[in-house]
């Protein structure tokens, strides 16, 4: 229901914006501020957009539940191959971003929970909220003076090999590990204060064994659920980091459909996307049940 929803608002989203968008595709194409109405009307036939919304609509659900979202009014290239390939950049991008910043904040909220209120912890309160309230427009244009133009350890822009990975990941996964950091923190002081730790201590586990054995399992099922939302949220795409490092993923595929006015592209992306994340929310949800005992004694299983 929820992607059919947003199917309709996908297809009628277009139509409802400023502008012809038949003129601004010829525009796109040959840079005219005159076009001729002859040709406007040539090309909206051939392009179906002369057919009632409803007619319209009910062809392209059609084709879309086949895998079909037509041709890009841009390039000419099939909608699927492109947001195939973009979604592929975008996936290597956020799962980089999101794996370096889950794995550097298990071991620091941990530490954060066994130091609460000491100088350890009010260390990584503070440099969490610094990236936090650090937003990517700012952080990739000094990641780029510092590591490409000062140090020329980094390329700065592209999409080529290993190295243009690092440094759009790196800026990518800042604010997602200080939310993950602070949850964790929230989660493990639960769990330090949980009466079956204390009872793992109190058969002589030192803090370290009752919080691997016991502990870790319960304090990492919150992040999982954080870390689904963002990666759901970066596959979209993260625009700004796309945009500035030049990399072709599903963020700047959108970017360019909306500026080009591509209404079968901004279609297709805006569909697959929400799908995509209602799959991963559904999963998400799956492995958290998994996870924790809690709930599935909860729910009589």
């Amino acid at each position: 229901m929820t992607i059919f929803i947003v199917s309709v608002l996908a297809f009628l989203v277009p139509y409802i914006t400023e502008g012809d968008p038949v003129r601004a595709i010829i525009r796109s194409r040959v840079a005219e501020l005159a076009i001729d109405q002859e040709t406007v009307d040539r090309l909206r036939i051939s392009l179906g957009l002369d057919r009632p919304l409803v007619v319209q609509y009910m062809g392209w659900l059609k084709n879309a539940v086949e895998g079909d979202f037509g041709y890009s009014y841009m390039s000419r290239q099939p909608v699927a191959g492109l947001i195939g390939r973009a979604f592929l950049i975008s996936l290597t991008l956020a799962s980089s971003a999101l794996i370096f910043a889950f794995l550097v904040s298990i071991p620091l909220g941990t530490i954060a929970a066994l130091r609460e209120g000491k100088l350890a912890d009010n260390i990584v309160i503070f440099v969490t909220q610094c990236f936090v309230a650090a937003p990517e427009y700012w952080l990739a244009p000094v990641g780029i003076l510092i590591f490409a133009l000062y140090l020329g350890w980094l390329p700065s822009a592209g999409w080529r090999d290993m190295s243009s990975m690092i440094l759009p990941s790196l800026v990518l996964s800042l604010r997602p590990m200080a939310y993950f950091t602070r949850v964790m923190r929230a989660a493990m002081i639960d769990v330090l204060r949980a009466p079956y730790l204390v009872a793992a201590r109190s058969r002589g586990l030192s803090v370290v064994q009752a919080i691997a054995r016991h502990g870790l399992r319960n304090s990492i099922s919150p992040v999982i659920t954080v870390f689904a939302m963002w990666m759901a949220s970066l596959l979209g795409g993260s625009l700004i980091v796309e945009v500035i490092f030049s990399i072709p993923g599903t963020g700047r595929l959108m970017y360019d459909a909306v500026v080009g006015r591509d209404i079968p592209l901004m279609q297709g992306s805006f569909v697959c996307l929400v799908g995509l994340a209602v799959i991963i929310t559904t999963v998400t949800d799956v492995v958290y049940v998994l996870l924790n005992p809690t709930v599935r004694l909860a729910h009589g299983r």
